[in-house]
C-alpha cells in the first residue's frame, strides 16, 4: 500500500506526538535545551510502517524506542522547519493535537530566527512548551523560573 498525505496526517493525528523537551544541560546558555521534535511510537511488528514514513517523507530516523517499541523521530530544526510544518500546514491535523501543532510550530519558527538563544525567547519557548500535551502547565516552568531570581 502506498502512503498518501491524507492517510499519514491522520496517523500522525492519531498516533505522533509533537513535543518540545526541555533537558538540564549545563552546556548550553541558559543552563536547559530546547529540543522541538515529532515522534510516533509503534510496535516493533510495524516498524515497516515506520521506515516508509520516513522515507515517504525524507527525513527522521527509526530507531528502538524501548523494549519491543519503535519510532519515528524528526529533530533536525532544519527538517522540521522545512519539510515538518509545511506537510501539516497543507494537510492539517484534525484533533485537539492541532493546538499542540501550532504551538510547536511557532517554537520551531523561533528558534529558526535564534530566539531561543536570547532570555525573552528562551523564557516564552519554555513557557509554551509547559503549556503543550497537557490540560495544566508542568513543572519544568516553574523550576526554570525559580533559578533565574
Amino acid at each position: 500500500m502506498a502512503l498518501n498525505p491524507d492517510w499519514l496526517s491522520g496517523f500522525i493525528d492519531g498516533e505522533g506526538c509533537f513535543h518540545v523537551a526541555v533537558n538540564k544541560n549545563d552546556g548550553v546558555r541558559f543552563g536547559y535545551q530546547i529540543l522541538p521534535e515529532l515522534t510516533v511510537v509503534q510496535h516493533e511488528r510495524d516498524v515497516n510502517l515506520l521506515n516508509r514514513i520516513r522515507t515517504f517523507m525524507g527525513c527522521g530516523v527509526v530507531r528502538r524506542n524501548h523494549g519491543d517499541r519503535f519510532c519515528w523521530r524528526v529533530r533536525k530544526l532544519d527538517n522540521l522547519i522545512n519539510t515538518i510544518l509545511p506537510f501539516f500546514e497543507k494537510h492539517p491535523l484534525k484533533s485537539r493535537k492541532s493546538v499542540d501543532f501550532h504551538k510547536f510550530a511557532g517554537v520551531v519558527r523561533m528558534m529558526a530566527k535564534g530566539e531561543h538563544l536570547n532570555q525573552a525567547g528562551f523564557y516564552q519557548i519554555v513557557k509554551i512548551a509547559s503549556e503543550m500535551n497537557t490540560q495544566k502547565p508542568k513543572d519544568i516552568r516553574i523550576k526554570i523560573e525559580s533559578t533565574r531570581r
